[in-house]
């Protein structure tokens, strides 16, 4: 008795036993008490002996009665329900085998055995545990929250191998489809008391499985790097960081088998085949080899090219003549799938809406030609029966309808409808992802418009903060609502402070005015702009320009594209600088403060009309991949006010998307300014003001510092009687000019779907612009170099040497060369690569920028970097 009670408390504090060789094999499961974890118990204890073979049990007597013995959970009558054994039968040792089977086969037990006492037959059973919790341990990558429902196990049920078994393929399977074939998974089983265990699933995750490989066999024509080019599946590499293509996806197999057959027939390649395809994992479960075997086949050209057109609207010879393959061309498959796209659209902007465009292939091999057949069968004309609006909460039905360019009862438009896509997608309102449905009607020549959208949050309430290479520290504060009312209507209040500026403004747009398609907008704002100058690699402020305002503007379209907008702009302005620095006896120093500023001091008022003539043709205007934009605008100041002059400025841009993800983008503007009057009779005084030029650099063109391009006044130190070279000693003041351009060219640069979801957005550019056209400041004869005294007398600067009665003001503060330098309409250009991020911290974005070709005085910059962050 005491040994078997210290074997009892030896199996009490014992670790529960691994279930894998249990599941695997038909050996019984061990077990541990509840005391234990997950580890104690090993197989590697020597196996035990052989249990002694069970005595004979007699057969032929008549069974009197049939005793079940060990049971808990269950009631006697329920086990003698599952068998065939009754009282009266004449007991066989099949029928004993069979209670045995009958009993195993429920599940219910983990143990039977029977025998028979001259007729009483006692059946023998202990009862398999009941569960009591399930447990996963050593799962990072995929949470409870996923593997949990792939459990059929659960509480309170009755524990069996064969559900344990089905539970880990089931989880392994789970990891497979997150590309972790080494993933494994060690069952095991904790037993409590009453008859009770807990199940633990001990996961062993492993990494993400890569395609180490891919070999490509009998590929002749073309090598194995360009056809890797075409899969989605890519080789892991260094290089190949944040792709998600280079992880093992059995779909993915399958589609890159289809990528290369669409490459071999856009090549003429008809007869191309995969003859297979094999995926082999490596022994480490680590990585796969990828291993096609292909036909190439002959190469054939197109022959016969025709059309044959059952609608009465289409002649199928003329249209023939358009198509862009001839016979002699290279066989091209996806020339012909892309006519078939084209002939439907085309027989859609007639009205044919259930178009049924079919290429009709006669292949000889005997000369390799492929001749082609487009077979338009008759369709009827289709009309307009309705359009439904559906899944709009907030935004009433007509902010919706009104963008639609096709109406109820019109015949059925193609183009019309895409054209209806972009101009709700471009709403900024509901999903990115819409497309108008086509639906039948009710009859054959009728059809029903949806637009299933659905709605997202419109309002904006953004409070941000960081820093920036142009104004040091930004603080931005904005609450904005571009579906106000659910109407269509924007009204915005936003804030902005920096070290440089400060301003607020309160805006309201209306784009339908009284439900007509006129739009109308008025903006209120105050803006606070401190000018500086760059000196000792310090910026300097020099001017304060402050000026309070409004603009309202009205739009009305005068085609499907264009639209002419007419506005009205007052301001008021008011321009200062520091006394203390810049003036000498109550008067602003031309000496100090040079003469462009001494001149752009006052308060003036500015009472502008103006007008823009914009054409936009872009898919999207949040993102745009394709399409153009025009804008043309002219201002004229001088209806009242104290400002004269015509201004004219021109913006153009054009998107394309060349392929595989990349957009290659090109946009110029330019800008010229002509006075309306004579300011002044001083030749250095410019009749345009400081505030009122064009200014070049960053961020207009990359490479360059703020107002780093342009005409500019240079004061270059002298130090010990040298001028120095170094910029950062020199006072740099941009004066901006009357006339300017920039142009630019981009390519956005696509990146895997992993940096996609990070949401980087590189791109590589050329960038090319200039501003010039002011009169010289400086006057005539200047001499250099130039000093600033102390007056011994007054204490004030002055450029005297002596004061007034004869007295040496002795050593100068400043000694100085003043140079006018930039004004020249020879481009400036600079090549760079530049990163846009969507991080967490808020839109970043990062650019590198070589300078190609400058001119004196400009200032050059090769970093230049935006970051902000949302609290």
């Amino acid at each position: 008795m005491i040994a078997r009670n210290a074997g009892q408390a030896a199996l009490r504090h014992a670790k529960a036993s691994p279930l894998c060789a249990a599941l695997l094999a038909t050996s019984a499961l061990v077990v541990a008490p509840h005391a234990a974890s997950a580890q104690a118990v090993r197989p590697a204890a020597p196996a035990p002996a052989a249990p002694p073979a069970p005595a004979p049990v007699p057969v032929g007597d008549t069974i009197r009665t049939v005793t079940i013995d060990g049971s808990q959970r269950l009631e006697s009558d329920t086990i003698l329900s599952y068998i065939r054994l009754r009282p009266g039968q004449t007991y066989t040792q099949a029928l004993g085998d069979q209670a045995l089977k009958d009993l195993y086969a429920t599940e219910l037990f983990a143990d039977v055995s029977l025998r028979n006492n001259g007729g009483d037959v006692v059946i023998q059973v202990k009862e398999n545990p009941v569960i009591n919790r399930i447990i996963l341990e050593g799962n990072k990558r995929l949470k409870e929250d996923k593997i949990l429902p792939e459990i059929k196990l659960a509480a309170r049920q009755i524990f069996t191998r064969s559900k344990v078994r089905a539970d880990v393929a089931r989880i392994i399977e789970l990891y497979k489809r997150q590309g972790r074939f080494a993933a494994s998974v060690e069952p095991k089983m904790v037993m409590l008391e009453q008859n009770r265990v807990d199940i633990v699933f001990e996961i062993s995750e492993g990494p993400k499985s890569k395609v180490r490989q891919i070999n490509i066999i009998g590929n002749e024509k073309f090598g194995d790097g360009k056809l890797r080019g075409e899969m989605v599946t890519k080789q892991a590499r260094f290089f190949r960081l944040f792709s998600s293509g280079t992880s093992y996806d059995p779909d993915r197999l399958a589609f890159d088998q289809q990528k290369m057959r669409q490459f071999y027939l856009t090549e003429g390649y008809a007869d191309f085949r995969v003859v297979s395809a094999v995926a082999e994992l490596t022994p480490d479960k680590r990585d796969f080899i990828i291993t096609y075997v292909v036909e190439e086949g002959d190469r054939y050209k197109f022959g016969d090219v025709k059309i044959d057109s059952q609608l009465r609207d289409f002649d199928g010879d003329k249209l023939a003549a358009r198509l862009p393959m001839k016979a002699g061309d290279w066989y091209n498959a996806k020339m012909v799938e892309d006519q078939v796209d084209g002939l439907t659209e085309t027989a859609g902007a007639f009205g044919y809406a259930f178009a049924d465009v079919r290429p009709d292939f006669a292949r000889n091999k005997d000369d390799l030609t492929m001749s082609v057949t487009f077979r338009i069968a008759e369709a009827p004309r289709v009309y307009v029966e309705r359009v439904d609006v559906n899944g709009n909460t907030l935004t009433q039905d007509k902010v919706v309808r009104r963008e639609f360019r096709i109406s109820e009862g019109d015949a059925f438009n193609t183009f019309q409808i895409k054209r209806s896509s972009n101009r709700i997608k471009s709403l900024g309102y509901f999903q990115e992802k819409f497309e108008i449905e086509q639906k039948p009607g009710s009859a054959p020549d009728r059809i029903i418009l949806e637009a299933n959208i659905e709605e997202r949050p419109t309002g904006e309430l953004q409070l941000s903060a960081g820093f920036s290479s142009l104004e040091s520290f930004i603080f931005q504060g904005s609450i904005r609502q571009n579906n106000f009312r659910g109407r269509g209507q924007t009204v915005g209040l936003s804030v902005d402070y920096s070290r440089f500026s400060r301003s607020v403004q309160v805006s309201f747009t209306e784009p339908y005015v009284f439900d007509k398609n006129i739009s109308m907008g008025v903006d209120v704002y105050r803006r606070d702009l401190n000018s500086f100058n760059q000196f000792n690699a310090n910026r300097n402020t020099t001017y304060k320009q402050a000026t309070t305002g409004f603009s309202a503007r009205v739009g009305v379209p005068l085609t499907e594209f264009m639209s002419l907008i007419g506005r009205y702009t007052f301001n008021i302005d008011n321009v200062t600088l520091d006394q203390n620095t810049f003036y000498i006896n109550g008067q602003c120093s031309i000496l100090l403060a040079g003469r462009y500023l001494c001149d752009a001091i006052g308060k003036r008022t500015s009472s502008i009309l103006g007008a823009s003539l914009v054409y936009d043709s872009l898919d999207n205007r949040m993102r745009p991949t394709r399409g153009s934009q025009f804008v043309l605008g002219a201002d004229f100041a001088g209806l009242g006010g104290s400002v004269r002059y015509a201004r004219i400025t021109a913006n153009a841009s054009r998107f394309w998307s060349v392929g595989s993800g990349f957009i290659f983008s090109v946009r110029g503007e330019g800008g010229a300014i002509k006075p309306l009057r004579n300011r002044s009779n001083d030749p250095t005084v410019d009749d345009v003001l400081l505030t009122d030029r064009f200014f070049l650099g960053e961020p207009q063109i990359r490479g360059f510092d703020i107002r780093g391009v342009g005409p500019r006044v240079l004061r270059k130190q002298i130090i010990n009687g040298v001028e120095t070279q170094d910029r950062n000693q020199w006072v740099d003041d941009a004066l901006g000019g009357k006339y300017y351009y920039l142009t630019r060219a981009e390519l956005e640069i696509p990146l895997g779907s992993g940096a996609r979801e990070l949401g980087l957005r590189p791109s590589i550019y050329v960038d090319a612009g200039a501003v010039w056209g002011i009169t010289n400041p400086l006057p005539a004869g200047l001499v250099n170099p130039q000093s600033i005294y102390t007056d011994v007398l007054t204490g004030r600067p002055t450029a005297s040497p002596t004061a007034a009665d004869g007295t040496s003001n002795g050593t100068p503060n400043q000694t100085f060369n003043e140079v006018f330098v930039g004004d020249t309409p020879s481009p400036r250009v600079s090549v760079g690569i530049g990163v846009n991020w969507n991080s967490p911290f808020g839109p970043f974005r990062l650019d590198f920028a070589r300078v190609l070709k400058k001119v004196d005085g400009d200032d050059p910059k090769t970093f230049t970097f935006n970051v902000g962050t949302q609290f």
